[in-house]
């Protein structure tokens, strides 16, 4: 298990780094000087070029990788280049906005389609089967900002149950978990559809084996027979496309978040693309980066406590 864990620790240093490396070219490739964007297109040039010059920018490209990931080890974002912040200061402020609101959807996606999924391979060719097939169909083609928008015209605008924008105050439980519930839902439920359809798959592959119908010979219970012994049997798949999805909604809450205009990491994203803040836009990617390296691994050492084998 010990292996286990430093083999997989170890492939993730090199796939961070490799990553990091395309952030950093990929940045400087983007048209437009951040120099340029920072002082506006009237600025003179010699101040354009003071100001490339104090931000590292006409050291070769080489230096600049170096001095990046220099940066990044003693924990140094750098300035954004709109407000003149420390880009760190920026991200704690917004950073426990994205965490809260995607941990909060991966609960309603695995709480919702783990025990739907089984339900439907269950009664497999059932009207409640079929219905459910049609709505996770249904629920994979829906946008993931259009189906916030339908959520808060139901639950804001129609129902008045919730505000509609903004994310709450972090001090105040009852008002932060008010923002927090359409947010979470929207993204819950794109993630329940695939959920739904890959249990359901990954139940009706085991439910057929025969340690599932000696089991029903012996008479053990029916209930004991699905939770017991055939969904443990499914739940590497399951684990799967939780850790797929949980990567997934770390991007796909940018559109949330502007949609509910909800501060967070998708925010601050979009706003450095649209200022052209090149230091925050490749600060935010980073921290991206950084949480699917981390889900990815999670994922990986879960194996191993569903699926023993894996180890070895």
């Amino acid at each position: 298990m010990l292996r286990y864990v430093v083999t997989r620790l170890a492939l993730a240093i090199p796939t961070f780094l490799a990553v990091l490396t395309l952030i950093f070219f990929v940045v400087r490739v983007i048209p437009g000087d951040p120099a340029t964007a920072a002082l506006g297109d009237y600025a003179s040039q010699e101040a354009v070029e003071a100001l490339r010059e104090r931000m590292g920018l006409n050291a070769p490209l080489y230096v600049q990788y170096f001095r990046f990931l220099g940066n990044l080890l003693r924990g140094d974002l750098g300035k954004s280049l709109i407000t003149g912040k420390a880009i760190s200061e920026l991200v704690m402020h917004v950073l426990p906005y994205t965490l809260q609101l995607t941990l909060s959807a991966i609960v309603v996606g695995a709480a919702l389609g783990v025990p739907i999924g089984i339900y439907t391979a269950v009664h497999r060719n059932s009207l409640v089967d079929y219905l459910g097939r049609v709505i996770s169909l249904a629920g994979l083609s829906v946008p993931a900002f259009y189906l916030g928008i339908l959520i808060m015209l139901l639950f804001a605008v129609k129902l008045d149950l919730f505000p509609a924008v903004g994310g709450g105050d972090l001090h105040d439980l009852k008002d932060n978990l008010s923002h927090l519930a359409l947010p979470a839902l929207s993204l819950g439920l794109i993630m329940t559809t695939s959920v739904t359809r890959l249990t359901r798959s990954a139940m009706l592959n085991v439910l057929n084996e025969d340690y599932v119908r000696t089991a029903r010979a012996k008479g053990v219970k029916e209930r004991v027979v699905i939770l017991r012994h055939a969904l443990r049997a499914a739940l590497v798949p399951i684990v799967s496309i939780i850790g797929v999805w949980a990567a997934n909604l770390i991007a796909d809450s940018v559109l949330t978040e502007t949609v509910f205009a909800r501060p967070g990491l998708g925010k601050m994203l979009v706003g450095a693309i649209m200022q052209r803040d090149y230091t925050a836009l490749q600060s935010v990617m980073v921290i991206y980066t950084a949480f699917v390296v981390i889900v990815n691994l999670i994922t990986d050492l879960v194996y191993s406590l569903v699926d023993p084998r894996i180890t070895h």
